[in-house]
């Protein structure tokens, strides 16, 4: 194994964030080459959690650009704070200043509302980690757009001209695939998909993210959420989920489960009313002793 990608995931481990070798070289590789990182998988598997422990190893800022459908240019690149410079404008009255001179007051660095993209160019200092979280939620224009900034991580604002970045941000995507991206965003990017863990390793990272937690209540939950996940729910728990359930049994001092228990948090790892029918007449009894049969 090559010595960065071992060293990566070293400092993976150390925060807490249990790592293969495809995730750490696919890191490796998105800091040297400088390419962004599409990270693609199921939700909850810790694409979005790659990008905050890159910062953190890198010792620089994250900055979250969050998707959804309607995303324009505006809210993702910068605006002009409006309020404010019509209160500019209000408070000029009267100055004999010509028109240019005052029209270059308002439309200057003080009135603009930098926004993730632009946040993420203008950065001084050093890089910064740019998430941009769930890009397959935005439209195919804000995807078009996104490439033309990913080319160059230069923007051109009209009343200030062409800005360029200082540093080239490192960019990690993710997409949980609620639609196909297109082949150029693809063929920019470096890619990564994250599958569901195996047993020893969902086990390896429910005991980082909660020392201390009983072995035997810790494989109990894993095995658990893995039949769970065989079983075609409409929304199968993730290792998050994994994650959250663990942590209430623990705060509820349980040491392993039981019928009762998990009945009453069930809502922890199913998030459907039609998953958690389904489960129901005496399917959840079954899973549960095949659970404790190991």
């Amino acid at each position: 194994m090559h010595e960065a990608v071992r060293d990566i995931l070293t400092k993976l481990e150390e925060r807490g964030y249990i790592a293969d070798r495809p995730i750490a070289t696919a890191i490796h590789l998105a800091i040297r080459l400088e390419k962004p990182l599409l990270i693609e998988g199921h939700a909850g598997v810790g694409k979005t959690e790659i990008a905050r422990v890159m910062a953190d190893v890198l010792g620089t800022d994250l900055i979250r650009l969050q998707c959804y459908e309607g995303l324009d240019a505006a809210a993702a690149l910068y605006e002009w704070n409006y309020p404010r410079q019509l209160l500019r404008i209000r408070m000029q009255e009267g100055d004999r200043r010509d028109v240019a001179e005052r029209e270059a007051e308002i439309f200057s660095p003080e009135f603009l509302l930098k926004r993730p993209l632009l946040d993420a160019i203008t950065r001084e200092d050093r890089a910064p980690v740019l998430l941009i979280d769930e890009v397959d939620r935005a439209d195919e224009e804000f995807e078009a757009f996104l490439l033309e900034v990913l080319a160059d991580f230069q923007v051109t604002i009209p009343e200030l001209g062409t800005i360029r970045a200082r540093h080239r941000p490192f960019v990690v995507l993710t997409s949980n695939r609620v639609r196909e991206l297109s082949e150029a965003l693809r063929r920019r990017c470096l890619y990564l998909w994250i599958g569901y863990p195996d047993f020893a390793k969902e086990t390896r990272i429910v005991e980082a993210r909660l020392p201390g937690i009983n072995r035997r209540l810790a494989e109990q939950v894993v095995r658990f959420v893995q039949a769970l996940r065989t079983m075609g729910l409409n929304k199968p728990p993730g290792v998050a989920e994994t994650l959250d359930w663990a942590r209430a049994l623990v705060a509820l001092h349980r040491d392993e489960l039981d019928e009762e228990t998990v009945q009453a948090t069930l809502g922890c790892v199913i998030k459907d009313v039609e998953d958690v029918e389904r489960l129901g007449g005496g399917e959840l009894e079954r899973v549960l002793a095949a659970v404790r049969r190991g």
